[in-house]
């Protein structure tokens, strides 16, 4: 059973909040609230709650530090067992490097050690309370044993380098969905960073690239398209015989931002049969809340790194340290963002902050535009993401008693966490069947 600590205290803050002067309307308005929480409560504990983008670290998946413990990471054990939140993509990324045999070696190598990260959790970490998946059969199977479900994703196609067995390879190792690229072009695929400056590698795919869609195609696995730039996801709908998804994006009509998704760029996912998982990362929610709040998040946040040795970076700077130093620099974000939050909540006067309302309107567009089921959710946890109200694993019911008071029924909820991504992975394998 999903665990409810959140449900807990707000029912009794509810009843806390009765006295004998309150009117008869005071307490239907209170008797309602506490009924809409229970509701919710048990859709949540129902459904399949499935996040498709959570980044890793390795070191936080060895013999004395891991998912088993309440670290300071967004997703864990723990944290996905206080939320509720049964499935969790985690991600196998690399960052862009060098277009070279070196640079290749090196992604391949960053690559392989995730894979064997998520595998040692599910092997010998904590086998009996993980498991991992690569069909919605097995979602659904683990799901009723009790178990939290993990499922990888590869986030930049980088790591493939020049040879594209090594699609296959990733595949055999769990990869159930790609991106072709990341911040910066691939040798696979423009970025979406490319209307920074109008610069483009390959105007979409690469020869290799366009491969690699048939290859994906073929042994079915999903198509990401929430890198690669928009005339690189024509191409790819255009190329695919099987839907794509948008792991980690959101509604560019809402929030200005390259790595959201246009409305002509929904009509190609509409009619590709796809989803697009909606992501709760502050920048591509609610630009001018993140604008409000920024100032002062940096100079707080410029402080705390200062305090750990290192020298703030403003994020769309990071893609360029090399991939050593990204790393290093995420390790200390991190904990940067941990103490950031401790600090911000203790200080009055800040202006709101991106929360799960802001979210959930990007999902109430993307319904409204392309419909319910081609719309489904994501966090980016450790890798950016999070959001007031859902700011790691352990909140994750919050995103569920949202769209309960939002009047979404159980069997829509239920699409947008979980059945609506499984619906395409399904098809993406029926299709890799029929070209076998």
């Amino acid at each position: 059973m999903k665990q409810f600590a959140l449900i807990i205290c707000l029912a009794v803050f509810f009843s806390s909040c009765k006295n004998k002067s309150n009117s008869s309307k005071d307490s239907m308005t209170n008797n309602d609230s506490i009924a809409l929480l229970e509701r919710a409560k048990a859709i949540h504990d129902r459904v399949i709650t499935l996040d498709t983008h959570c980044d890793i670290n390795v070191k936080n998946f060895t013999d004395s530090i891991n998912y088993t413990q309440n670290l300071e990471s967004q997703v864990n054990l723990p944290k996905m067992k206080a939320g509720g939140l049964d499935v969790a993509w985690f991600i196998v990324y690399t960052g862009q490097d060098s277009l070279t045999d070196t640079g290749y070696k090196k992604a391949y190598g960053n690559a392989m050690s995730k894979f064997n990260a998520i595998h040692k959790l599910v092997k010998e970490i904590a086998p009996d309370a993980i498991e991992l998946a690569t069909t919605s059969e097995d979602v659904r199977r683990i799901y009723k044993s009790g178990k939290k479900v993990a499922m990888i994703g590869i986030e930049n196609g980088y790591p493939v380098g020049l040879d594209i067995k090594n699609v296959e390879k990733f595949y055999n190792l769990g990869g159930r969905y790609m991106s072709l690229a990341h911040n910066g072009h691939s040798q696979l695929s423009d970025s979406n960073t490319g209307e920074d400056d109008d610069v483009w590698l390959h105007n979409g795919l690469s020869e290799l690239g366009k491969e690699v869609i048939k290859e994906m195609n073929r042994l079915g696995m999903m198509i990401d398209v929430s890198h690669p730039s928009k005339e690189a996801m024509r191409q790819m709908i255009e190329l695919s015989k099987a839907p794509i998804i948008a792991s980690h994006s959101s509604a560019r009509a809402l929030c200005n931002h390259s790595r959201n998704l246009d409305d002509e760029q929904l009509e190609w996912l509409k009619e590709n049969g796809g989803v697009v998982q909606t992501v709760a990362f502050t920048s591509y929610l609610n630009t001018e809340k993140v604008e409000a709040r920024s100032k002062i998040e940096k100079e707080i946040g410029t402080k705390i790194m200062d305090s750990l040795g290192v020298k703030w970076v403003d994020r769309k700077d990071i893609k360029n340290l090399p991939n050593d130093e990204r790393e290093i620099y995420y390790d200390h974000y991190s904990v940067m963002r941990t103490l950031l939050k401790e600090k911000l909540s203790k200080m009055k006067n800040l202006p709101p902050a991106v929360d799960v309302s802001d979210f959930v309107n990007h999902i109430d567009y993307l319904v409204d535009k392309i419909g319910i089921q081609h719309v489904g959710i994501s966090s980016d946890f450790d890798g950016g993401g999070g959001i007031e109200g859902w700011s790691d694993a352990s909140e994750t019911f919050n995103v569920t008693l949202e769209l309960v008071k939002r009047g979404y029924t159980e069997d829509e909820i239920e699409m947008l966490w979980s059945s609506n991504l499984l619906r395409v992975l399904d098809e993406v394998q029926a299709v890799a069947k029929t070209l076998n």
